[in-house]
């Protein structure tokens, strides 16, 4: 692979991993189409710690005040209150520990079908299938969800069925990002509040998902066929468009719908499902 190829990956993954149309389904979908070279799990490795570092670095500070509540709620009184039942009552000890709930289920389902999941990535059909799925999703939580609460009010029930959504989401074609936003939305998120949770949640998921990899590919025998060069450039380019579309995005949905994201998604399903049926 070489350098235009990596940044054009790159560039791929880091729109596709925030935008809601499926990173997963890009990533299958373009080698293919232009008939390149599986570029191979190690640079796959350096995409996604390229979006990683995109996401932690937009929203370091909310990490930052994360951390402290989740400390704060073990080993202090403040973030909660007896009036409430001993519920959580500081918003960032409730988002702290929703984000761990939320990741529990992705950890789950990929530890029990890991290989099944990995089998999915080399049929093109069942990835056009799965956008017309993640399609559904958006125009779903268009149609049905309020819209009305705001991050603040995030329970840890919200957590868990953004956490359920984003394990349906390694399914690849079925998008991260649009799964878990449209989950949010049905229940009750405004759009910019889904969002910053998904995108929070995906801190987590992808830094996961990173580190097996990495165990994989110590595990493994592959040899290195792009060089040094290009996979910096592919990295790079992962990171900075990542943090470009979460901004766009963040800015878009304070006023903009999922309708055209759930018609993009829609369209290529179709597309692809047809160029492989035909």
């Amino acid at each position: 692979m070489d350098i235009i190829q990596a940044i054009i990956l790159g560039i791929v993954q880091g729109a596709t991993e925030f935008i809601p149309v499926s990173s997963s389904a890009h990533l299958v979908l373009v080698p293919w189409a232009l008939g390149w070279q599986n570029p191979g799990l190690l640079f796959d490795t350096l995409l996604h710690w390229g979006t990683l570092a995109a996401v932690v670095t937009y929203f370091w500070r909310e990490w930052l005040a994360v951390i402290r509540a989740f400390f704060r709620s073990l080993f202090g009184h403040g973030p909660w209150s007896a009036a409430s039942g001993g519920r959580l009552a500081d918003p960032d000890s409730r988002l702290a520990w929703g984000l761990i709930l939320g990741t529990l289920p992705a950890v789950v389902l990929g530890f029990l079908f890991k290989d099944f999941i990995e089998e999915l990535f080399a049929a093109p059909v069942a990835v056009g299938f799965f956008l017309l799925v993640t399609a559904g999703l958006l125009a779903l939580a268009e149609r049905i969800g309020r819209r009305e609460k705001p991050l603040a009010n995030l329970n840890l029930p919200d957590s868990l069925t953004v956490g359920i959504a984003q394990a349906i989401a390694m399914a690849p074609g079925i998008s991260r990002s649009g799964a878990t936003m449209a989950a949010g939305m049905g229940r009750g998120l405004t759009r910019e509040a889904a969002a910053r949770f998904s995108f929070m949640l995906a801190t987590p998921a992808i830094l996961g998902a990173g580190v097996l990899q990495l165990f994989d590919l110590t595990q493994g025998t592959e040899m290195l066929d792009s060089s040094p060069a290009a996979l910096i450039a592919g990295t790079l380019a992962a990171g900075i468009v990542g943090y470009l579309c979460i901004r766009f995005l963040l800015s878009y949905l304070r006023r903009g719908s999922l309708y055209v994201f759930a018609a993009y998604c829609a369209a290529l399903g179709v597309i692809v499902v047809l160029a492989n049926v035909l």
